[in-house]
């Protein structure tokens, strides 16, 4: 059974994107979207302990049935394990409430979101505006980014639904 409500959750340890949205009868509708922030002046595990809190409040407070999160692929090495720590985090959030967790590179996601895997930001975060029927994209971009995971997790649930009923 495809899950109805996801929380797409686009990795950083300054911002962290999430969005919620719900496929009813094959319509997406947003339920909420915006970005988690830490401060720069915070130790790492104050930073992460917010985030924590952060992506728990929200799964208790909307009950998403599961979660995506965004793969990160930096050239920075310290980028990487800042976000990677986010990352392990946010799953470590959706793991303790019991949901399934499924991670998704930023060209699945392009490709899902766009039907183009080298899309560029504006064209993606134009067809998340497009595809969620909002009047304007999104805002920051991380939270677009996270409402661009959950759209493609649904889109690929989809899929493999059909798949598993041949047809």
């Amino acid at each position: 059974m495809m899950p109805t409500r996801v929380l797409g959750i686009d990795p950083g340890i300054a911002l962290m994107g999430y969005g919620l949205i719900e496929d009813l009868k094959d319509e997406f509708t947003t339920i909420d979207y915006g970005c988690l922030s830490t401060s720069a002046r915070l130790a790492t595990p104050e930073r992460l302990l917010i985030l924590y809190r952060g992506i728990t409040d929200l799964i208790e407070r909307y009950q998403p049935a599961e979660v995506a999160v965004e793969l990160f692929i930096a050239r920075n090495l310290r980028t990487a394990l800042s976000v990677g720590q986010a990352r392990g985090v946010a799953i470590l959030a959706a793991a303790t409430h019991g949901l399934p967790v499924y991670e998704y590179t930023p060209l699945e996601v392009k490709q899902n979101v766009s039907g183009y895997g080298h899309g560029g930001k504006r064209q993606i975060q134009e067809m998340v505006k497009i595809q969620l029927g909002l009047d304007c994209i999104p805002q920051p971009d991380d939270a677009a980014d996270a409402l661009a995971v959950a759209i493609c997790h649904i889109g690929k649930a989809r899929v493999s639904e059909l798949l598993a009923r041949g047809q």
